[in-house]
């Protein structure tokens, strides 16, 4: 159930990004004809401008400046979608300025997401931990789903930004949430594996985000997207207000020797003393600071591929609606693949006889190796089918290193401090991503801007290694 609501999460995230901006083509013909099935433009030679008229009627006007050419001139493609049917791009201006206004407006509608998400992250986690999974999950959801239903009435960037920040609100919570269930439904030799299919399940979303998302755009206009996509998170809380009843302890769909099997293998279980750490507490352990710093400096890698890929992938590589929808999905092919290879990877080790201080240091280090060189050599390929292929390894090291970043809180803490923790690693990969969609804003280069994200990388690896010491619970 939570791999399911974790695709929706995502899909629910990338209905802004993937309708923000897209290039639109029309077939040139002399005339109108409303009973060709498809897409149509007729060119005026006094006013200088193109008349376009889609496959369901729908008419605009374009002058020809503004507009772009395949196919020796029979094919028009002209940027349509969010940022241009509300406005928030001024009209009036070159492409080269409409595309650099569509990034920069796109980036700050991320940041006010982001903020909500991070102000969410600190307080779904303390939530999760008074309130349990269950209850904690329910509430999230019918927040998410509610708003991305909702920005379907978004006039403009003032209601379009409000309604991101209700999503955010509401998407935060099922990453500490997540952990806290692997960490009462799981054996501590599992979690990563556990982690590792939530992070999956995360790269599933966003395989079939690209593909659902604008079919239904090209279907059914973006409006409508967003009430389809927007239920979908509000129907899942049906079938997990059944399932989810108990934990492991007194859950009645599961035998005894599954039971015993959970339990004994939850290193936690021994501390009798179960009480909820303070902010306080978990910030003056040094040890606290490896899931800390290591999303701070990890997590906005993630963040600007969700965020800026769709219109890398239209601008540098001049992909249309249908060849981005079929496209953007592979690097998070790789992303499922490394998210899956981190958490057995790591398990893996700890069977074999390796400590969990070893297993999950290692498998951190893997993961920011596959990183580096796939970031450098996906910004030097000249075209989108290299491009997205290396992108996949980029994505996949990112997945196989965080997922057992976000399995720390759960080796360092007992049951009512681990989502407290996993939250504060949250709003910091948040703060993360803030600063550097700030960056991002002062830098015109596409492959400049992707290719600095390698720096993070030993960033992060080395805030780990310097600040956890051994892997353990913290008595």
């Amino acid at each position: 159930m939570i791999m399911l609501i974790t695709i929706i999460n995502y899909l629910d995230r990338g209905t802004l990004n993937y309708m923000w901006v897209a290039n639109i083509e029309y077939k040139l013909v002399d005339k109108i004809n409303p009973a060709r099935m498809e897409n149509q433009a007729v060119f005026n030679p006094q006013t200088k401008l193109y008349h376009l008229v889609t496959i369901k009627g729908d008419g605009i006007f374009q002058k020809a400046d503004y507009v772009s050419f395949k196919n020796n001139g029979q094919i028009v493609v002209n940027k349509q979608g969010i940022a241009y049917d509300l406005g928030i791009v001024d009209s009036n201006v070159s492409p080269e300025v409409a595309s650099k206004q569509a990034k920069d407006f796109l980036g700050e509608i991320t940041i006010f997401f982001m903020i909500a998400y991070g102000f969410s992250q600190l307080f779904s986690g303390k939530l999760y931990d008074k309130i349990g999974t269950r209850r904690g999950f329910f509430t999230s959801v019918l927040i998410w789903g509610t708003a991305d239903a909702l920005t379907s009435l978004a006039q403009g960037k003032i209601t379009l930004t409000g309604f991101r920040m209700m999503l955010g609100l509401g998407e935060a919570g099922p990453w500490p949430g997540a952990t806290k269930s692997n960490a009462e439904w799981f054996p501590q030799n599992e979690r990563a594996f556990a982690q590792g299919l939530f992070g999956a399940a995360a790269s599933i979303g966003s395989i079939l985000a690209p593909i659902v998302i604008l079919m239904l755009y090209i279907s059914l206009g973006w409006r409508m997207t967003f009430v389809v996509v927007g239920s979908l998170g509000i129907l899942w809380l049906i079938p997990w207000l059944i399932i989810n009843k108990k934990g492991p302890k007194e859950h009645k769909w599961i035998t005894e020797k599954e039971r015993e099997y959970i339990l004994s293998g939850q290193p936690e279980a021994k501390i009798t003393t179960d009480r909820a750490k303070s902010w306080t507490e978990l910030l003056s352990n040094k040890k606290n600071y490896s899931v800390i710093l290591g999303r701070f400096f990890l997590d906005p890698i993630w963040w600007m591929f969700v965020t800026f890929l769709p219109m890398y992938l239209v601008d540098e590589f001049k992909l249309n609606i249908k060849e981005l929808a079929f496209s953007a999905w592979i690097p998070y092919v790789g992303a499922m693949i490394g998210g899956l290879a981190g958490g057995w990877y790591s398990g893996y080790l700890i069977r074999r006889g390796a400590t969990v201080d070893k297993a999950r240091k290692t498998a951190i280090l893997v993961g920011g190796l596959i990183i580096v060189p796939s970031v450098i050599a996906s910004v030097l390929v000249p075209n989108a089918v290299f491009a997205v292929i290396l992108m996949a390894f980029v994505l996949g090291g990112f997945q196989f290193t965080i997922v057992n970043i976000q399995t720390l809180p759960s080796d360092l803490h007992c049951g009512k401090s681990v989502g407290s923790l996993a939250g504060l690693g949250g709003a910091s990969a948040v703060l993360g991503t803030i600063l550097a969609i700030l960056f991002a804003g002062q830098i015109s280069s596409w492959p400049l801007l992707f290719g600095l994200l390698a720096a993070l990388v030993p960033l992060s690896i080395a805030s780990v290694y310097l600040t956890v010491g051994k892997i353990e619970q913290i008595k």
